[in-house]
């Protein structure tokens, strides 16, 4: 079943923790943290301490996105904070072997990211050390941009590789990501769909989850 991943920098931040227990009612099982520098992306969030709040009072997979230079600085720190999946740039990494590594010790399962105009083969030299790669489809920084179109096929390619090599690696792609383009993403090959506007911002949030898995 498609898995959706809310991405809580759509939420009202000064509820937030009856956005995340509004989100969970809804029906999603991941919980989508972008930590972002304004270094690797032109854009600054939240870090430690959100994930700290949030880790006690939910039951989703907290899915922390590592949008930040040299992520490999601080993934104790992230793990420790409530992290279950962490995230990477290939983009960020110095060496992501050795990153993706380092989160599998921490405990957590590990995920390594591309933007759009990096090519999807680029991850395969990692796919033995991820649990999840996440295609990005929109330039990250900023929610509420439209999907690139091109970004489709990069699923595709990588499911292709994936079923290949008989890896059980989900696809999470994010941007953009509407009811009016999932089922497409889910058909080329999406496991995990991250969604910002289109459900934090949503009248009836339960009906634009089921939406988007439908």
């Amino acid at each position: 079943m498609t898995k959706i991943s809310p991405s809580l920098l759509a939420c009202d931040f000064s509820r937030i923790g009856e956005e995340v227990s509004d989100i969970e009612k809804a029906g999603a099982e991941y919980l989508h943290l972008d930590v972002m520098d304004g270094v690797f992306v032109p854009n600054m969030s939240f870090g430690f301490p959100i994930i700290e709040a949030i880790k006690g009072k939910t039951k989703m997979v907290l899915d922390v996105h590592l949008m930040i230079t040299e992520p490999g600085r601080y993934i104790k720190e992230t793990a420790a904070a409530g992290a279950d999946i962490i995230t990477v740039h290939l983009e960020a990494c110095r060496d992501a072997a050795a990153t993706l590594r380092a989160i599998r010790e921490a405990g957590v399962r590990a995920a390594l990211s591309v933007k759009p105009n990096t090519p999807v083969e680029a991850v395969y030299p990692y796919l033995e050390l991820t649990d999840m790669i996440l295609i990005m489809t929109v330039e990250p920084g900023y929610g509420g941009q439209k999907l690139i179109p091109e970004t489709i096929e990069k699923v595709r390619t990588l499911r292709r590789e994936l079923d290949l090599r008989s890896l059980s690696v989900e696809i999470e792609v994010d941007g953009g990501i509407t009811p009016e383009n999932a089922g497409t993403l889910v058909e080329a090959g999406a496991d995990v769909l991250v969604a910002g506007s289109s459900v934090f911002r949503a009248a009836d949030r339960a009906a634009a989850v089921a939406a988007l898995r439908a």
